[in-house]
């Protein structure tokens, strides 16, 4: 088509006004579509207008009344949980969470207990930390008091002093208490002192560093999209709505934030899922809209047929990434179910804005789509064949590939049964930053367990004796562990019914023997001690916290997988009409899911090639990675396994041939699937670059997965085993045909219709 054809962008010809056979024969939410991609491609302007409108509303909310996002980590029913509670409810300060400032002389020879410039800028800073607003205490001990420097504790070799600054609880903080401090940190950084800090305030209210992944996601997507689509306009359109579409969730989750506190990480999240099915959406509805144009549709006709057809398969693919996403809440732990939330707005979003903003562009651009191409139809045509002659070679070798990929699969998930959950502890952030420079300092100075105290709560309301003969006893068989290297009372309340003791234990943080000793704590030390007395004893604190997540993600996650195969069975029977081919590709899912836990215990826990990405040392799999990378790439997988095989059942439908159909499928879809795969795999791949290792690891867990689904699964496993089963791929007992309502995807090719 030439873009001479007069008013040809938005007007279609006289036998072009009703959606083409096969758009509307399907159901009626087919045809809805049909006329809701037909209208904005009519009324562009009315629909760019509403759009704006809405952008401006939500991000102006946003930026004058947004709630603030804040970071709990509360999980009801958990042991630390009822430490924190019961210190809570006393008043105690020990409920609350600290601070780590840690200094050292810059002199080599200087010492923090002789008097000096660095003792004196030491107890200056003490003093002015301890006046900060919500600074409820600086940690005193004997051994400062000794050394003259009150409220510090002083290493062995008297040359690293350390403030622990107690806060109340993270819900009563802000990000400004942790500008304060750093501005104090910076304010007495000199000549005769190095001040670093870290701890649980910088842990629970830095923000990762932003842009850097977006923007590398965003170049690699342009690239590909060249590449795919040969044309600049046709390239520009799928970023632009992507961008557009996460500019309105990510600034809505502040408004969000009113009815379910969405943490500080959540935003991160939502945009590496968000940019990615965002350009996915788009990528897959404008490919189907130039098939329509190419074939001799008017431009209106082709953008609402694309909706209708395409657009169904968007839906789906949406519906599918949110109903897992929020299948999160099945955890039980309120962070994730709210960081989950969070991601189920961006991607709601992003589906909206594929079924309006990418009609009503096509609307304005018109014929004019493949303006400034840099690529012939030749070349488009020549991938083609390439696609159906790999196709023809899968299907030949179908018993090959399938127990050959199949094993390679099960190779790769194997290291699962090594998979250890915790979290990273500061250790693992780059020497550059100041959080590790300061547990750096801590674990040389008093050991690597003073950077993840344990705090235990002691309940006496029901106290059958003498608190202080309790207490003590208790303290004495704390400190007699093994993992335990001191224990210290901190208060006994006995009006509150409270007591509180800080532990430190002789191992670091993410160490799998904290683990081990806090378990034998509660399971050991507290009952042989207690046992008749009453009194009952709870540890907390952030390692015990996040421990007990961790146990209780192990044991919810089961019931998560369940829960998504069987909903994504459901719903994949009802759309392809066939029982075999929904069990498939659940399995099959779950193979590529398998794949990608398996690499990430290859590189962060065992240490493999960590050093391409920016990884200092090995660490545990964080707790909720796992959970939320399966509701998010069950998701997502659901996208090219609809586009796939729709392709492919409506070519069986309309030949009855399954081998062919499959060829045919593979190689009308390959490089729009692939495509998109790249862009999804580019955009998790830029938040590599993240100094974060929180973050390296969902983004390389994501795009380890795509890779897999979209290369491995999609492109060999599934082709192969529909030639094994061939017809019966396609089986659907006859009670569960009529029983199961129908969901008409893509539909049958559209009948050519002339233009005007």
């Amino acid at each position: 088509m030439s873009d001479a054809q007069p008013n040809s962008r938005l007007q279609d010809g006289p036998h072009d006004e009703q959606p083409v056979d096969g758009a509307t024969k399907g159901d009626m939410m087919t045809a809805k579509l049909y006329r809701l991609g037909h209208w904005s491609a009519t009324k562009p302007w009315r629909v760019l207008g509403l759009w704006v409108v809405t952008a401006i509303v939500v991000v102006g909310a946003a930026a004058f009344f947004g709630h603030e996002l804040e970071d709990s980590f509360d999980v009801p029913g958990l042991d630390s949980q009822r430490a924190v509670d019961l210190l809570r409810d006393a008043g105690a300060d020990t409920a609350g969470i600290t601070a780590q400032v840690v200094v050292t002389p810059t002199d080599a020879g200087a010492s923090l207990t002789e008097r000096g410039p660095a003792q004196r800028a030491l107890i200056d800073l003490e003093a002015h930390i301890a006046g900060l607003a919500n600074v409820r205490a600086v940690t005193p001990t004997a051994e400062a008091a000794q050394a003259g420097v009150v409220g510090s504790l002083i290493s062995p070799n008297e040359r690293i002093g350390l403030l622990r600054v107690q806060y109340p609880t993270v819900e009563s903080l802000s990000a400004d208490d942790l500008d304060n401090l750093e501005a104090a940190v910076d304010e007495f950084a000199n000549s005769a002192l190095q001040v670093e800090m870290g701890g649980e305030l910088s842990f629970a209210f830095s923000e990762p560093e932003a842009g850097a992944g977006e923007l590398i996601g965003v170049i690699a997507a342009v690239v590909i999209l060249l590449a795919a689509f040969g044309s600049v306009i046709a390239m520009g359109l799928p970023i632009g709505v992507a961008l557009f579409g996460l500019a309105i969730g990510v600034s809505s989750l502040s408004i969000v934030a009113y009815v379910v506190p969405i943490p500080t990480f959540a935003p991160q999240i939502a945009t590496m899922v968000g940019l990615g099915v965002g350009i996915d959406y788009a990528l897959f509805l404008i490919t189907r809209h130039r098939e329509l144009l190419a074939s001799g549709h008017g431009v209106a006709n082709a953008a609402g047929t694309a909706v209708s057809t395409a657009g169904t398969a968007v839906i789906f693919a949406g519906g599918t990434v949110i109903i897992a996403i929020l299948g999160l809440g099945i955890a039980g732990v309120p962070f994730i179910t709210a960081a989950g939330i969070a991601t189920s707005v961006v991607v709601t979003t992003m589906v909206l804005g594929s079924l309006t903003l990418v009609p009503a562009f096509l609307g304005l651009v018109g014929h004019r789509i493949d303006r400034f191409s840099i690529r012939s139809t030749r070349s488009t045509s020549e991938v083609g064949r390439r696609w159906y002659s790999w196709g023809e070679h899968v299907t030949a070798h179908a018993w090959k590939y399938t127990i050959g990929v199949t094993a390679f699969l099960l190779l790769l998930t194997a290291p699962v049964l090594d998979l250890q959950l915790g979290f990273p502890d500061e250790g693992t952030l780059p020497e550059s930053t100041s959080q590790r420079r300061a547990y750096d300092l801590v674990s040389e100075g008093f050991g690597p367990g003073t950077n993840g105290p344990l705090v235990i709560a002691v309940d006496l309301d029901r106290l059958d004796g003498d608190a202080e003969t309790i207490v003590s006893q208790l303290v004495s068989s704390i400190t007699a562990d093994p993992g335990v290297a001191a224990a210290t009372p901190q208060t006994i309340d006995i009006e509150a019914g409270v007591a509180a003791i800080i532990a430190i234990p002789t191992t670091s943080p993410q160490d799998e023997a904290t683990t081990a000793t806090i378990a034998r704590l509660r399971s050991e030390v507290f009952p042989e001690v207690l046992t008749g007395t009453g009194v009952t004893a709870h540890v907390g604190g952030l390692n015990a916290n996040f421990g007990d997540i961790a146990d209780r993600v192990s044991e919810r996650l089961p019931l998560l997988v369940v829960s998504v195969i069987l909903l994504s069975f459901v719903l994949l029977t009802m759309v392809f009409r066939s029982v075999l081919v929904a069990l498939k590709a659940a399995l099959l899912n779950l193979l590529s899911i398998g794949a990608s836990y398996g690499i990430l215990v290859m590189v962060f826990q065992w240490g493999w090639g960590k050093e391409l990405i920016g990884l200092e040392t090995t660490i545990p799999i964080v707790s909720f990675i796992p959970m939320f990378m399966f509701a998010i790439l069950f998701g997502l997988s659901m996208d090219y396994e609809v586009f796939l095989l729709s392709r492919v059942r409506e070519h069986y439908v309309a030949t009855g041939d399954n081998d062919r159909s499959v060829i045919e499928g593979l190689a009308s879809t390959a490089r729009v699937i692939t495509s998109a795969a790249l862009i999804m795999i580019s955009v998790f791949l830029g938040f590599v670059v993240s100094e974060d290792p929180t973050t390296k690891m969902f983004g390389l867990g994501l795009a380890t997965a795509i890779f897999v689904d979209a290369s491995i699964v999609r492109m060999v496993l599934v082709p192969a085993t529909m030639k094994l089963l061939g017809d019966r791929n396609w089986w659907l007992p006859a009670p569960l045909a009529r029983w199961l309502p129908s969901i008409d995807v893509d539909g049958p090719p559209p009948v050519p219709a002339p233009v005007g």
